[in-house]
């Protein structure tokens, strides 16, 4: 059975950091998938993965997002992984969607990244210009 680590990577790992995002209100990537037919009423996004490749300087739509599923709820799925030092089972749903689209699935979205992960829980002060 294929399997990867979740983490992000690209091929070079120039610039390496975090993310973060707020659940929207509504229309959310749950929403989003069920509308599509894509995720069960019984099953939980346990994670998602972006990737926008060869972009050149330019972007072009679409990005390609995996959606990470189990059955169950946030619940069941922490205590899954917490109790297993195995590779968490899940089903993997890959579309592909306009950055816009995507970035409409949330309430708020934040990436910080810096040049090999140097800046990376780091606190900074600055000036502003």
């Amino acid at each position: 059975m294929p399997h990867e680590r979740f983490r992000a990577s690209v091929q070079y790992n120039d610039f390496v950091g975090s993310s973060a995002a707020d659940r929207a209100g509504i229309g959310g990537p749950e929403d989003w998938l069920r509308e599509r037919k894509l995720m069960q009423s019984d099953d939980f996004v346990l994670g998602i993965e972006i990737w926008a490749g060869e972009n050149d300087g330019v972007h072009r739509d679409p990005i390609t997002v995996h959606f990470l599923l189990v059955k169950g709820s946030f619940d069941s799925a922490k205590e899954t992984i917490g109790s297993s030092s195995r590779r968490v089972p899940v089903r993997r749903v890959t579309v592909d969607i306009g950055v816009a689209e995507f970035m409409g699935l949330f309430k708020r979205f934040s990436v910080a990244i810096s040049p090999g992960g140097m800046l990376n829980d780091k606190t900074y002060e600055y000036t502003e210009e």
